[in-house]
């Protein structure tokens, strides 16, 4: 079943089917996919172009880059009921609880007006001890939303941030029509499973989606989770992206991999921010530090998983690292951000539209006294909260590095 949200009436008839139009999904009813794969139940949208999924054959990054964090049908309609078919894929974790379904978040003249789950669905069973995972096909359900105003409006539907979703079909019981872009800015983000949403209630509020709407910008979220790495791709993605404002949130995810050192990182960052400077010359760019996170802040990775408390649903990181290995070039959070500020002032001696956000200022230590993070490594839906309007004051106030390309 469906998960209609209290706020919204209900309906009390369902429209004929004679009275449905069925309008065909595509790249002018989207925003915040980069890529759009016809698959044979409808479509899938991608958050990498298919030049980059091309480059990488990591499983992590497949599954990251096409759950639809940011994404969302928009459209234009005088329907009060809108049925949207999906087939999503639900991942299920060996020896835990089942997970909740993935939440799509209805807004009408961008208010959260509903929120819903779908049904069925593909079952995607991961064994974390092993890293082994296998998918058991399922369903395609429908999310409904009954009883919106009978007027002329302006509809956003906000794909779980955190499930694979492929639209089969989209219908509604007046016609529908797409969005002009509008005169609002387009902020492109980068970052690690924090951007990407991880415990985050729904996905209007992940912590971009929130400051996406309180800074009035368009949000499309590169957020990868466990796979914000300084690949080269992901780099010319951001390139090639048409954004008024781009930020990129470097550091977690280097240290919960231990990918790299610091002799790799330094080059890896000039040359990152050097490709997107390829094709955003001087758009305002902000390199974000990482957010508190007490395990890493002076001991390297990697991360490594608690198990022992996984069969109620509760799974916790520690560090795996020795604090004596940074003499060897070992990277941890206080490491990269004091290279990262380096080099953003380094850089911006001849680059004055390139910013540095210390990732502390959005969640630091009295944060994490109040609203600690319950695996050691992700926030939870308050903390998100947090961590956007925070984002939004800094980046988007009178001085900020956002707000003079916001008039």
């Amino acid at each position: 079943m469906n998960h209609q949200h209290d706020d919204v009436p209900g309906s009390s008839t369902t429209p004929r089917p004679t009275d449905w139009v069925t309008t065909p999904i595509t790249a002018d009813l989207l925003r915040g996919a980069l890529d759009l794969e016809r698959t044979e139940h409808g479509v899938l949208p991608h958050r990498l172009p298919a030049r980059a999924r091309a480059q990488c054959a990591d499983g992590q990054l497949a599954m990251a880059e096409a759950q639809p964090s940011g994404v969302r049908l928009v459209f234009r309609t005088r329907a009060t009921a809108v049925d949207l078919d999906t087939l999503p894929t639900k991942t299920v974790y060996q020896g835990a609880p089942p997970r909740p379904d993935g939440v799509y978040d209805l807004l009408v003249d961008g208010r959260l007006a509903g929120r819903a789950s779908a049904p069925g669905g593909n079952v995607l069973t991961v064994d974390m001890t092993t890293g082994s995972a296998e998918t058991r096909p399922g369903p395609v359900g429908t999310v409904r939303f009954p009883g919106l105003p009978d007027r002329d409006k302006d509809v956003e539907i906000w794909l779980p941030h955190n499930e694979i979703t492929q639209l089969v079909a989209l219908r509604t019981d007046a016609p529908v029509e797409p969005v002009p872009n509008g005169d609002r800015k387009v902020w492109l983000h980068h970052g690690s499973s924090i951007s990407h949403g991880s415990d985050a209630a729904s996905p209007s509020t992940t912590w971009p989606a929130l400051a996406a709407s309180l800074g009035g910008v368009e949000l499309i979220n590169l957020g990868l989770s466990g796979s914000a790495l300084l690949d080269a791709f992901t780099a010319r993605a951001l390139r090639d992206t048409p954004a008024d404002l781009i930020s990129v949130k470097i550091g977690i995810n280097l240290v919960n991999t231990d990918l790299m050192r610091l002799r790799a990182f330094t080059p890896a960052v000039h040359g990152f921010l050097d490709t997107i400077r390829d094709g955003h010359p001087t758009t305002p760019l902000l390199v974000d530090s990482p957010i508190l996170c007490p395990i890493h802040e002076d001991t390297p990775g990697p991360s490594a998983p608690d198990f022992s408390n996984l069969s109620i649903g509760k799974l916790r990181f520690r560090a795996a690292g020795d604090p004596a290995e940074r003499a060897a070039g070992k990277l941890t959070l206080n490491v990269i951000r004091d290279e990262l500020s380096r080099i953003v002032k380094q850089r911006a001696a001849d680059d004055p539209h390139l910013h540095y956000l210390d990732g502390r200022d959005l969640y630091g230590e009295a944060d994490f006294a109040e609203l600690p993070l319950p695996d050691q490594l992700h926030p939870d839906a308050a903390t998100h909260r947090r961590i956007g309007e925070r984002f939004a004051e800094l980046a988007f106030r009178t001085g900020g590095p956002f707000a003079a390309e916001r008039a």
